[in-house]
């Protein structure tokens, strides 16, 4: 046997008779078995190649079925990922209209508020209220108790009601 290209081994030995059965199946057999040995530097290109035919098979479908499950498997990955990018997509056109929708209204508000705050000139604003002094007194001589809400003593009357000093002429004697 003489190496051809590629690595398959050329025979050279002759039949008995080129035409007969004999050297048809001796052609048969030396090209399956080249085909094996193909098949076995392809599986494995750094090995020795093997020569056990059933080791070779079952190498070669092991191979195969562990390439169709890896197949399946990026399969289903990219079909996620299709899924993936369409939801994606989805909530892109969601976030833009809701983009625009934030905008519209934002324009509406600053609107609103530059009309608001261009008060025309006779408009005066509000005073300040201060406190009447009667309350700022009865604060000052509240005297909470620690276990009640804290309240005055004395309820919230104006001090000209409180002067006792008029009392006989305003009022008449009770019997």
């Amino acid at each position: 046997m003489v190496p051809g290209r590629n690595g398959i081994k050329n025979r050279v030995e002759s039949c008995a008779a080129p035409g007969t059965k004999a050297c048809r199946e001796k052609l048969r057999r030396d090209r399956l078995n080249d085909r094996f040995m193909e098949l076995c530097s392809v599986m494995d290109p750094g090995k020795p190649p093997k020569t056990d035919k059933s080791a070779i098979l079952s190498d070669a479908t092991r191979l195969l079925n562990h390439l169709r499950l890896g197949a399946k498997k990026l399969k289903d990955s990219n079909e996620a990922l299709k899924d993936a990018i369409k939801s994606l997509k989805a909530e892109k056109l969601e976030l833009r209209d809701e983009k625009m929708r934030l905008k519209a209204e934002k324009e509406r508000t600053e609107q609103m508020l530059k009309a608001i705050s261009t008060t025309p000139q006779f408009m005066t604003q509000p005073a300040a209220t201060t406190p009447h002094s009667a309350s700022v007194a009865a604060r000052i001589k509240t005297v909470p108790y620690p276990n009640y809400m804290p309240m005055g003593l004395w309820p919230w009357i104006p001090p000209a009601s409180l002067d006792t000093s008029q009392d006989h002429v305003l009022r008449p004697p009770v019997a």
